[in-house]
């Protein structure tokens, strides 16, 4: 048995666990471990400093959970996008894949808690079912491997899931989604490292949301992977009472980048049952943006998006840099508040292709009616709101 599943044995995994360790009434251990299983393995746990703390509050289940019943299981949609159990195939040409349930932790706010911990979900079968997928629909070139946490499984069990979508010809590119180097980094071995290397290109994104959880440990597990030539991304959920402040958000992406971690999204909470107290107003956000870009180099600024609710997909979201226009010129501002004028290019009219007045026909026809671009003249108050519509309502 290695380390990190001897270190899983010995996790806080039960509501008797929660009454002798940390005080809590019986009745509401047992409630809010039937509601999402707990888990706490050892190395998280340690990491906690005080009651409450930011750590804590990511681990450790708390009464509020129960009252937030109006929330949907599966805010996201996911099951709606479900050709088989094991995959969520929503854009075009890249699939999710489950081949798990379990992780070494259960945070608190998670997304998918219909699914985790919960052994029935995902089994061999499915599995197979997955690959049979992927392997007929030959759009998908980037597979994500999810779960659950897919280093969960053992290094042959995932190695077989990694030779099987490499004898895929048209998958290109692989990602793990784990939170072991952040959660339990003891699980990246030099075995494993070993292993991932034969599937190039691998990636990973990894999931750090604070930075005391940016510790030696987790920054030996992320140059173990980086030095085997996997590129490691980093997502984070914006929490109130966890991250919920430009300089812990700051602080934690400068860590990251020593660690060899390029944070890559902020994600809005998500409207999942349970979890509603960790959620924060998009302000917050934005002003965390907004306090990132120019203060610090452009490598520690991740991308702030919402996981549209009902499968919409990310939408990211930035600060109004453009603040408007004057004729041609359009009006910036920067970091420091400071406004500027660039000249923009003015272009001729362009003359509608018969491919593109074909393609506009057929979409009249359909359910939806675009306006085309030449029925939208220059001075008109359509093209002056089109003008004047602020950066993050354009979704760049």
């Amino acid at each position: 048995m290695e380390l990190w599943q001897e270190m899983l044995r010995q996790s806080v995994d039960s509501a008797k666990d929660l009454v002798e360790r940390f005080g809590f009434d019986k009745e509401a251990a047992e409630k809010l471990d039937k509601f999402f299983h707990i888990r706490i393995n050892p190395y998280y746990l340690s990491l906690i400093r005080y009651p409450d703390d930011p750590i804590w509050r990511q681990c450790i289940p708390d009464a509020i959970e129960l009252q937030d019943e109006k929330a949907p299981e599966d805010p996201l949609n996911e099951d709606a996008d479900s050709p088989v159990p094991s995959i969520t195939h929503r854009y075009p040409d890249r699939a999710l894949f489950l081949i798990t349930s379990q992780c070494s932790m259960y945070c608190r706010f998670c997304t998918r808690k219909r699914k985790v911990s919960d052994s029935t979900k995902i089994n061999a079968k499915y599995i197979q079912w997955g690959l049979d997928y992927i392997r007929a629909h030959p759009e998908i070139r980037d597979v994500i491997i999810s779960g659950g946490d897919p280093l969960m499984v053992t290094d042959y069990a995932l190695e077989r899931v990694l030779a099987g979508l490499r004898e895929i010809p048209h998958v290109e590119i692989i990602r793990l989604g784990t939170k072991m180097p952040c959660v339990l980094p003891q699980r990246i071995t030099t075995k494993l490292c070993k292993m991932l290397k034969k599937y190039h290109p691998l990636y990973v994104n990894t999931h750090f949301n604070h930075p005391w959880e940016c510790t030696p440990e987790a920054e030996r597990a992320c140059n173990m992977l980086a030095d085997v030539g996997i590129p490691v991304g980093n997502q984070s959920v914006l929490m109130k009472g966890v991250n919920d402040d430009p300089d812990v958000m700051l602080e934690l992406h400068r860590k990251l980048l020593k660690m060899r971690v390029r944070p890559y999204y902020i994600y809005q909470a998500d409207l999942t049952k349970g979890t509603n107290h960790f959620r924060t107003p998009v302000r917050v956000g934005l002003e965390i943006m907004d306090k990132l870009r120019g203060h610090t180099s452009g490598l520690a600024i991740p991308y702030y998006v919402i996981d549209a609710p009902g499968g919409g997909g990310k939408i990211p979201l930035l600060p109004q840099y453009v603040l408007g226009r004057n004729g041609k010129d359009i009006i910036l501002r920067n970091y420091k508040y400071e406004i500027y004028t660039y000249p923009d290019v003015e272009e001729a009219p362009l003359e509608q292709h018969p491919v593109e007045h074909k393609y506009l026909r057929k979409r009249q026809n359909g359910r939806r009616k675009p306006v085309p671009v030449t029925e939208v003249q220059e001075g008109t108050e359509e093209n002056n709101q089109l003008q004047r519509v602020p950066v993050e309502q354009t979704g760049k």
